[in-house]
């Protein structure tokens, strides 16, 4: 009787494993958490999200617990909202943000409203791009298991004239899936159809998020997306995204052991980053050298842009 108890005991379940993991992750969970989410319903939603993924249960439970940290410190729920997702790759787990989550984001900071949809076949859909641009899409009555043909997302910037629009077909979605997919068959778009929806859409609502007012959490959440098509995992330090090469056994090129360098920071892209950090370094929330640290993870930097993030820190206050 004992004996089949302690085989019983060793033989425990991934998924009962798993909660159990659960539990002593929530301390540090409940630390990473913003206001407005709890420890609890986050780890109900990884353990949701992990029983009903045999890949997942694959994966090595510290892989699994970045990537909910990642989801925390954004904040954004993984699994059955869409707001993001827990990707296995063989052994490795992502966090990858969806785009109800980038939607989300942008509508937190309440400067500007996003959306996106798919079009398929008898709908009615027609758009326009230019100084008067416009999408008009009615629905037909075809069932919403058919594959999309086209799919869009419209960002609207708070007192704007006009709407940001743009429109992708299958063929240009799957152009860009061969073109920037590094992990292969492993890319979850490539799983079923719903899944490829959603990469679509993401892709579409990443170009009009160029153009819609920026969060440093909304920017993180973009860079660990981009990080995730690359193959790549993600932590955050300081409130920043790191990217971590080699993380899914790919090199940047896909090869292994290329590893390519950061490209010179430009002064149109020092202007963009000015917009994340400015305000945090002038209001004493952060420190030059996380800047600094965290930019370099992405651009090569001047001097002279170094000693401009540095004085940022020491404008607006008297000194």
């Amino acid at each position: 009787m004992n004996t089949s108890i302690t085989k019983e005991a060793s033989k425990q379940s991934p998924i009962a494993s798993f909660s159990g993991f659960m539990d002593k992750l929530k301390p540090q969970l409940a630390r990473a958490l913003p206001s407005h989410m709890n420890a609890d319903r986050m780890a109900r939603l990884a353990l949701t999200q992990f029983s009903t993924s045999t890949a997942l249960q694959q994966c090595d439970p510290k892989s699994i617990a970045g990537a909910i940290m990642t989801a925390a410190q954004l904040g954004l729920e993984p699994g059955i909202n869409g707001q993001g997702y827990l990707i296995p790759y063989k052994t490795t787990c992502t966090f990858v943000p969806g785009w109800k989550g980038l939607v989300d984001l942008v509508s937190r900071s309440g400067r500007a409203t996003v959306w996106t949809g798919a079009v398929r076949d008898g709908d009615k859909f027609e758009y326009q791009l230019g100084d008067e641009p416009f999408c008009k899409h009615k629905p037909g009555d075809e069932d919403d298991d058919t594959p999309f043909t086209h799919v869009y997302a419209i960002g609207r910037v708070k007192d704007a004239a006009m709407p940001v629009i743009e429109v992708w077909s299958r063929a240009k979605v799957l152009k860009h899936l061969a073109k920037y997919n590094k992990v292969g068959d492993r890319h979850y778009a490539k799983s079923d159809e719903n899944n490829l929806e959603m990469y679509a859409r993401k892709c579409a609502l990443l170009q009009v998020l160029k153009y819609m007012p920026s969060s440093i959490e909304l920017s993180n959440a973009i860079t660990a997306s981009h990080a995730a098509e690359a193959g790549h995992g993600v932590t955050i330090e300081n409130g920043i995204v790191i990217e971590s090469a080699d993380q899914f056994g790919q090199g940047i090129s896909g090869t292994g052991t290329e590893k390519k360098e950061p490209p010179i920071c430009t002064p149109e892209q020092f202007a963009e980053l000015a917009k994340e950090w400015e305000h945090l370094l002038r209001g004493k929330k952060k420190k030059p050298k996380q800047a600094i640290d965290a930019i370099k993870t992405k651009y090569v930097l001047t001097k002279e842009q170094e000693f401009q993030i540095d004085a940022w820190s020491h404008e607006g206050n008297g000194e």
